[in-house]
């Protein structure tokens, strides 16, 4: 069971969510310390290419106050380990027009490892929000009603 460290509630609820899948990331010591700490956010983070890599940006993971001098920067980008075939289908996959890598969650493995789950998104509208909103109110709605007739 994996320990999840952060996640992006707002991911699905703006985008329509594909495909997902599970990245590494390359951190420094600091940065892990702080992860730790759970001092992340990546409500505004996404993935894209840079010089023909996947990179994690607007990810902020804020300072570890042990590092002193050694410390990071907080939004860095942070490159994204994935295998080749994985990279170049989503590399392929971000430049066909209105698809976005959404971060959904931050976590660590049973190892200690942090790992990424990446979502292949697609935006949606403000209709199909309003859509999403009135499923998920009838749902409640409904398990209230379920709960008092019994």
């Amino acid at each position: 069971m994996a320990k999840v460290i952060a996640q992006n509630r707002r991911g699905r609820f703006d985008y329509f969510i594909e495909e997902t899948l599970e990245a590494g990331i390359i951190l420094v010591g600091s940065e892990v310390k702080s992860i730790r700490q759970g001092k992340v956010n990546i409500n505004e983070s996404y993935a894209g290419e840079k010089d023909g890599a996947l990179y994690l940006f607007n990810a902020h993971i804020s300072e570890y106050t042990g590092a002193n001098r050694f410390n990071h920067e907080p939004t860095n980008p942070r490159k994204l380990l994935l295998h080749k075939r994985e990279q170049n289908k989503l590399l392929g996959a971000i430049k066909r027009k209105g698809i976005t890598l959404v971060p959904l969650s931050l976590y660590f493995t049973k190892k200690g490892i942090v790992k990424v789950s990446l979502g292949i998104a697609k935006g949606k509208k403000q209709h199909d929000k309003r859509a999403t909103e009135k499923e998920r109110d009838w749902d409640r709605e409904k398990a209230h009603i379920m709960k008092n007739s019994l």
